[in-house]
């Protein structure tokens, strides 16, 4: 995978101050060891949050930043925190970090835990120390089997430090560290249901209330947090919120920098570390490098396989929550993909909606059977045995799996695609379904609600 970070940056002091995250990487792309890491003044904001902060004010100095999540769904990570209980006698609590990463088209964690290891252990260390979190897991995806390697040596050489383990730092705070690997599921990437797989149970998402904070892994209260949101507190804590808020680009809601990316038949494909409010036009253009010699950009998606499809017309939306909600769709992991003119949409859908109805837990009726009927309408459209009110019982579906009809976020990301690729596309969509002849009409059957 190609990371090019740095942009205008041409010193490691001007790249210190603007890449918070991609700063420290080396050119050749081998992972950065405990010795260099020091070096490049790692661990410095452990130490300062050890010996110059209270728990409390961690807690705050994150508050105050404005970091919010980087997995997806964006909640501000300082509100997260102050959500674990104040009660001093729940003395057994957890952090987890999410790094179950299995949106299609998305790899930024990949890289941070591939190459730079103890950032995301300073991050857990700072963040535990601040809930008071005795122990941590890294809920890794099964398949990332160099990370886990990768982790589990940086692991060992924070223990030797001294900067995992018992009284670390001098401080009397123990904090003990371990890599879980997944066996393999999309559902894990929902904190609940990776807390039923960490404790070996089923990965369903589980009913809230009660929240993670309170009830979480072994009913203890849990903190889960993406990758890159803890990657993003050693430097948050090192170099004060001004510095921090300062980062993203004019007009931007979101604060500090993100790990974006342009996949697809682009001439440069890459994954870059970029202020948040950089105009998705930018990002394609002046780093993707547009489109390749003979393709012609159709659509993209601006944060992996459950955002809503945008036109060209789209790209001067800044990349931030709000600025891609303003053209009708999520931000998501920030990992964009570029579709060109040879794709069939409906093609595409098929394949989307194929990986989300497998990736379903099953749990609940919406998404358990509404996710495989999208894929049967859609498999005949594709073939060209679509019957009449296809499409509409397709955007029924869309509307009946949408935000706040299933039990988890799921479904609703699933079928956003979906429903803009008809918006934008339907003439292909209606390409596919069979014309209307004497003799054979059939009874069109639309999902229906109860009370509807």
């Amino acid at each position: 995978m190609k990371l090019t970070s740095f942009g205008p940056a041409n010193t490691i002091a001007r790249a210190a101050e603007t890449h918070p995250l991609t700063w420290r990487l080396r050119n050749d792309g081998e992972p950065i060891w405990l010795d260099e890491y020091q070096a490049k003044d790692g661990y410095s904001a452990a130490r300062k949050a050890f010996a110059d902060m209270s728990q409390d004010d961690i807690v705050q100095t994150v508050k105050d930043s404005g970091l919010k999540g980087r997995g997806g769904a964006g909640f501000p990570t300082g509100v997260k925190w102050g959500l674990m209980p104040k009660d001093e006698s729940m003395d057994i609590r957890y952090l987890l970090c999410n790094a179950d990463e299995m949106e299609p088209n998305t790899w930024k964690d990949r890289m941070l835990m591939e190459q730079q290891p103890h950032l995301l252990i300073e991050g857990m260390l700072i963040s535990a120390r601040a809930l008071k979190a005795y122990r941590g897991y890294i809920f890794l995806r099964g398949e990332y089997t160099t990370a886990a390697k990768h982790l589990n040596r940086a692991v060992q050489e924070a223990k030797a430090a001294g900067l995992l383990g018992k009284n670390i730092l001098g401080s009397g705070f123990d904090f003990e560290l371990f890599v879980h690997t997944g066996a393999g599921r999309y559902i894990c990437g929902e904190e609940t249901a990776l807390i039923n797989s960490l404790e070996g149970r089923r990965a369903n998402p589980r009913s809230k209330p009660p929240f993670p904070a309170a009830v979480g892994v072994w009913g203890k209260p849990t903190c889960v947090n993406n990758v890159e949101t803890l990657c993003n507190v050693p430097a948050i804590v090192g170099n004060g919120i001004d510095w921090y808020k300062a980062l993203a680009m004019p007009g931007s809601e979101d604060h500090g920098t993100k790990l974006m990316g342009f996949s697809g038949k682009v001439k440069n494909p890459g994954l870059w570390e970029l202020p948040f409010g950089i105009t998705a036009r930018e990002l394609f253009e002046d780093y993707a490098g547009g489109m390749r010699d003979g393709f012609t950009l159709k659509c993209w998606q601006p944060g992996g396989a459950g955002t809503g499809f945008l036109l060209p017309e789209h790209l001067d939306a800044q990349m931030y929550a709000g600025g891609i909600g303003k053209v009708g769709t999520r931000m998501g992991t920030g990992l964009a993909m570029a579709v060109d003119d040879s794709v069939n949409m409906v093609s595409l859908l098929r394949n989307m909606e194929e990986f989300f109805s497998r990736e379903s837990c099953g749990f609940c009726t919406p998404c358990r059977d509404g996710l495989p009927w999208s894929v049967k309408l859609l498999r005949a459209i594709e073939t060209g045995n679509g019957q009449p009110g296809d499409i509409e019982t397709l955007l029924g579906l869309v509307g009946f799996l949408g935000p706040g009809k299933t039990f988890c976020a799921h479904a609703p990301g699933a079928v956003e695609p979906l429903g803009s690729a008809i918006k934008y596309f339907r003439a292909e969509f209606e390409a596919g379904i069979k014309p209307v002849t004497p003799g054979s009409l059939t009874q069109v059957a639309t999902p229906t609600m109860a009370g509807a």
